[in-house]
C-alpha cells in the first residue's frame, strides 16, 4: 500500500500503524478474521471479545496473530453497576419480574422456541478481569473499553505495558477517564451503532478534546469514508474509530458462527440492510442490553414497545430477552433481529473487503487535503 505522510498523525505513532483509522470493537462482528484485516489494511484491527470465555478469547488472539503480524487490541464492554463476581444466569433469571418473563415467554411460544438457549454470558467484574488477564499473559498492546472504566484496571494495564482505549459519551466521563489515566480516549457520538450517547459527534469530539487536552482524543460516530476522516483531524481528532463501515464487509461476523452468535442467514440479511439502508432507517432502544443501543428498525423492537414494560437495568434486560433472541437467530427470523448500526448506513452501496474500506477512507482523505480542500495553493 502506498503510504501517504500527510494522514500520519500522533495516533500512527502511539499505535506503530500507517494509518490513523482503528476498527470499533464490535461484539458478534469483529473476529480475528476482520481484526488481522484492518491491520494488514494500516489501520489497527480490534477484537470484539466481550462474549468470548478467557480460553476462547486466548484462542482467538493466537489466531489474529496467525494472520497478521502488525498491532491489534482487544475491546470489551465493562460496565459500572454489574456484579462483583461472576453469578448463576440461572438464578438472575429468577428474579426477573414476572410480568416481562411472561411478556417473553409468551413471544417465544407464538415462535416456537421454548427451548431456545442464548449463550451464557456472566457479565461480571470477576468475568472481566479474567479476560483482561488473558490479554494480559497474551501481552496485547492495546485494550479498549466500549463501557465503563474500573479504578483498578489501567492501573494493572500500564503495569503490563498495555494502552488503554476508552469510550465516552460526554465531556463529564471524557474527564473522568482522563483523570484515571487512559491513554486514548474515543469521543463517540449520537450517530454511532451499538451503544450510544445523547451528543452528536460534530459537537461532542471539539469538547472533549478541549476537556482532556493533551490525552489524545479519536473521533466516532457516523464516519464511514475519508469525508469523515478529514472532519474528524479538524475538530482536534488525531484518528477515526469506525465501526459500520466494517460491518459491510467480507471478513466480518463469520467467525461468531462458531460460538452460535450469527449464522449465515442472519449475516446475509444484516448485509442486505445495510446495503439497502437508508439514514433514518436505525432507532434508538435500551431494549436489548438496558442501555440506549442503535439498531436497524426491527419487528421485535416494535413488539417491546407496545407492551409498555420498562426496560431492565444491565445485565438484566440480556438477560431476559436473550434466549428469545438466540431462538428468532436459529429460526432465520432475520426481520426480528438485532441488527446494530450507525446513521452512515445509506452510505454504504456494496459489500467490500476491509482492505478496500482503509484504502477508500485512506484516498478519500488524502484528495480532499491534497486538492479539494480551498486553501491559497491549491489549483
Amino acid at each position: 500500500m502506498k503510504k501517504h505522510p500527510i494522514l500520519k498523525t500522533p495516533l500512527c505513532d502511539i499505535l506503530g500503524v500507517e494509518y490513523p483509522i482503528m476498527l470499533a470493537g464490535m461484539g458478534t462482528a469483529g473476529g480475528y478474521t476482520l481484526t488481522a484485516a484492518v491491520s494488514n489494511a494500516g489501520g489497527l484491527g480490534m477484537l470484539g471479545a466481550t462474549f468470548l470465555y478467557p480460553d476462547q478469547l486466548r484462542e482467538w488472539i493466537r489466531r489474529t496473530r496467525a494472520l497478521t503480524n502488525k498491532p491489534f487490541g482487544v475491546d470489551i464492554l465493562f460496565p459500572s453497576a454489574i456484579p462483583t463476581d461472576i453469578f448463576d444466569v440461572n438464578q438472575v433469571k429468577a428474579t426477573l419480574p414476572p410480568e416481562h418473563v411472561a411478556f417473553v415467554e409468551k413471544l417465544k411460544k407464538e415462535f416456537g422456541v421454548e427451548d431456545a438457549k442464548a449463550r451464557e454470558w456472566p457479565i461480571s467484574e470477576e468475568f472481566g478481569r479474567s479476560q483482561f488477564q488473558v490479554v494480559k499473559e497474551e501481552r496485547v498492546p492495546f485494550f479498549a473499553l466500549g463501557l465503563g472504566s474500573p479504578e483498578w484496571l489501567i492501573p494493572e494495564a500500564h503495569e503490563a505495558g498495555i494502552k488503554i482505549i476508552s469510550l465516552c459519551g460526554n465531556v463529564r466521563n471524557a474527564k473522568r477517564l482522563k483523570d484515571r489515566g487512559a491513554d486514548i480516549i474515543v469521543a463517540q457520538g449520537y450517530d454511532a451503532g451499538g451503544h450510544t450517547g445523547r451528543i452528536g459527534t460534530m459537537a461532542l469530539v471539539p469538547q472533549v478534546v478541549d476537556a482532556v487536552n493533551p490525552t489524545p482524543v479519536v473521533a466516532a460516530g457516523g464516519i464511514g469514508d475519508g469525508r469523515g476522516l478529514v472532519a474528524a483531524l479538524a475538530l482536534g481528532a488525531i484518528g477515526v474509530w469506525m465501526g459500520t463501515a466494517f460491518l459491510a464487509t467480507h471478513e466480518a461476523f463469520d467467525d461468531f458462527k462458531e460460538l452460535g452468535l450469527t449464522n449465515q442467514a442472519m449475516i446475509d440479511a444484516y448485509k442486505r440492510k445495510l446495503i439497502e439502508g437508508i439514514d433514518e432507517d436505525e432507532q434508538i432502544t435500551r431494549m436489548y442490553s438496558g442501555k440506549t443501543t442503535r439498531v436497524i428498525k426491527n419487528k421485535l423492537v416494535e413488539l417491546w414497545d407496545k407492551s409498555e414494560l420498562k426496560t431492565l437495568r444491565m445485565p438484566y434486560q440480556g438477560l431476559l430477552i436473550g434466549d428469545l433472541h438466540q431462538g428468532l437467530v436459529e429460526k432465520g427470523e432475520t426481520d426480528y433481529l438485532a441488527m446494530f448500526a450507525g446513521q452512515i448506513t445509506g452510505m454504504i452501496k456494496e459489500i467490500r473487503s476491509a482492505k478496500e474500506v482503509v484504502d477508500e477512507v485512506v484516498n478519500q482523505a488524502v484528495m480532499i487535503l491534497t486538492k479539494t480542500l480551498p486553501g491559497p495553493n491549491k489549483k
